[in-house]
């Protein structure tokens, strides 16, 4: 007799050491999350007077931009991945990565080290971003809460994190190993998270759906596209028309692509395509106003409005999910008002000599976007969650596109000093009004989908509550008749049965005819009257002529 094989269970996580994992497992969010945003800036102009004279300076400045395309394939490919391998490996290798590219950053002294550098470090961070969000999708509600206004706050604070090791450096090799320590500290968390994953139990890992990979795959094809159009327009040096043209076409794009799915899922992508078309360039552009030498309060000035903002992000995002479950229809948009509202102070405020004022620009964006994605991705299962994060980090290089054809645009023919810094300003400004613009432009075709497809929905449960089932055969109205959702038998025509009743008897006459038909007067009549079918059946079959009183 065969015997069959005897299967090891996985053990789950017991309720005593839930604790011990969340713990674990929050710290390693708020460590390696920024972390891997702060990976997206391209800082290596800030330094440039620190590059070898024998090394093609523009040509290291392209190949340092590598991590962002890099990221944002390797983004979906993870969470393809993620189908098979639990997080927990992921997030130690993502780690790994970036440890290992701050270690080699030391020894790059080419164009090509360099370039293998910044894949490195992009390859892990595009591992890190998609592991975090799967790992804290079935833990606790303040985690995803916490995991959300901590992307939020990232994005915000990206530009700001990669330029503050710069401050003050002898060395542009920096820039390939900004946070070595917080590297180290990140690396160690994931490995005790690691083996106590292991040891005390493994949580539930969430499930994808059975179509989500085909969607992530063509996530990958796009990000693919506009990575080429990027590398382009750096290498080609093609002129602001153009690189707008492309730019609305790579956001045209995305857009197109988040319309694939039911609605919720329609939902939470598009609002993660705006978050991340807008928020990192936002961000990097009103940082870079506001350095010391263009006359704004420097990074020094500009800590505690973060720090402001992040807290409240992060309040914002926690409260959502653990006090807004289910509201996510009208608090995304809300969330992508609140942005809309503080690209409109970005262009009252900025630039400014005082730092504090800039608390409101700030609170506004990130608080926004941690709002609009708490609300949306608690409506939404896990592969839609990272389909529409995958869309996001694609919207980051299109908006840096978008922005850098708008820069293009205003500082040709630029002839002095002050005139730079004046055009450089006004390109902020019609960045604000080009960002608050889509970000509107997105709350309206969210909200029309939506609506249309509520309708088809609707419409398609109206039918669904009629079942067509077969007559007697010796029924002569078999073929029209029906059984509702009562459980009642109908016929075609019954909702106009006491409508036509009511005038038949005026319609009537005393020759026993109705409309010009002869009708069968007496018994038959009688007959009729009592629901039952009349001696001599119409002609024609219908469900006019057929139908009961």
């Amino acid at each position: 007799m065969a015997v069959p094989p005897i299967q090891r269970s996985l053990r789950t996580v017991a309720p005593g050491n839930s604790w011990l994992l969340d713990t674990l497992l929050g710290l390693l969010v708020v460590c390696a999350l920024p972390l891997a945003i702060t990976t997206i800036p391209n800082t290596l102009s800030v330094v440039a007077r620190l590059l070898p004279a024998d090394i093609d300076q523009v040509g290291l400045m392209r190949t340092h931009g590598l991590a962002l395309p890099v990221l944002m394939l390797a983004v979906p490919l993870a969470a393809v991945a993620l189908r098979r391998v639990p997080a927990a490996h992921l997030m130690l290798a993502g780690l790994a990565l970036v440890a290992l590219s701050d270690a080699a950053g030391g020894y790059a002294v080419s164009e090509l080290l360099v370039g293998v550098v910044r894949v490195l470090r992009g390859v892990g961070c595009g591992l890190l971003v998609p592991a975090t969000l799967v790992a804290v999708w079935t833990r606790t509600p303040v985690l995803r809460g916490l995991w959300a206004g901590t992307f939020s706050l990232s994005l915000l604070t990206a530009q700001a994190l990669a330029l503050w090791p710069l401050d003050a450096v002898s060395s542009w090799k920096v820039t390939l190993q900004p946070y070595p320590l917080v590297t180290g500290v990140a690396l160690g968390l994931a490995a005790a998270y690691l083996l106590a994953w292991m040891l005390l139990g493994r949580p539930e890992a969430p499930v994808f759906a059975v179509g989500e990979r085909g969607r992530l795959l063509l996530c990958v094809v796009l990000a693919l596209g506009i990575a080429v159009v990027a590398i382009s327009t750096a290498s080609a040096g093609w002129r602001a028309p153009p690189v707008v043209l492309l730019a609305a076409t790579a956001v045209f794009g995305l857009l197109a692509l988040a319309s694939i799915g039911p609605v919720e899922s329609r939902r939470a992508a598009y609002v993660l395509v705006a978050v991340g078309v807008v928020l990192l360039p936002s961000a990097a552009q009103v940082t870079l106003v506001e350095m010391g030498g263009l006359g704004g309060p420097g990074l020094r000035g500009l800590w505690i409005p973060y720090v402001v903002a992040g807290v409240l992000a992060i309040g914002a995002a926690v409260a959502v999910r653990l006090f807004a479950v289910g509201a996510g229809r009208w608090l995304a948009p809300l969330g992508l008002l609140s942005m809309v509202v503080g690209l409109c102070s970005v262009r009252l405020v900025v630039p400014s000599a005082d730092g504090m004022v800039l608390a409101v620009p700030f609170t506004l964006l990130a608080v926004g976007a941690a709002v609009a994605l708490t609300a949306t991705l608690q409506e939404v299962g896990i592969g839609a969650a990272a389909f529409g994060l995958s869309l996001c980090v694609a919207g980051v290089l299109a908006g840096f596109l978008l922005g850098t054809g708008v820069q293009m645009a205003l500082l040709d023919g630029v002839r002095s000093a002050q005139e730079l810094v004046d055009k450089f300003v006004g390109a902020l400004h019609w960045w604000a009004l080009i960002g608050g613009f889509l970000l509107v432009a997105i709350i309206v075709l969210a909200a029309v989908l939506a609506r249309r497809s509520e309708g088809d929905e609707g419409g398609k449960r109206a039918f669904e509550d009629v079942l067509l089932v077969t007559a007697p055969q010796g029924d002569p109205g078999a073929g029209s008749e029906a059984v509702d959702c009562a459980g009642e038998r109908r016929k075609w025509g019954d909702a106009f049965a006491t409508a036509d009743d009511s005038g038949r008897g005026e319609e009537r006459g005393p020759g026993g005819t109705e409309g010009g038909r002869s009708v069968p007067d007496g018994p038959a009549v009688a007959e009729a009257e009592e629901g039952q079918v009349p001696a001599v059946p119409p002609q024609a079959k219908s469900p006019e002529d057929d139908r009961a009183p």
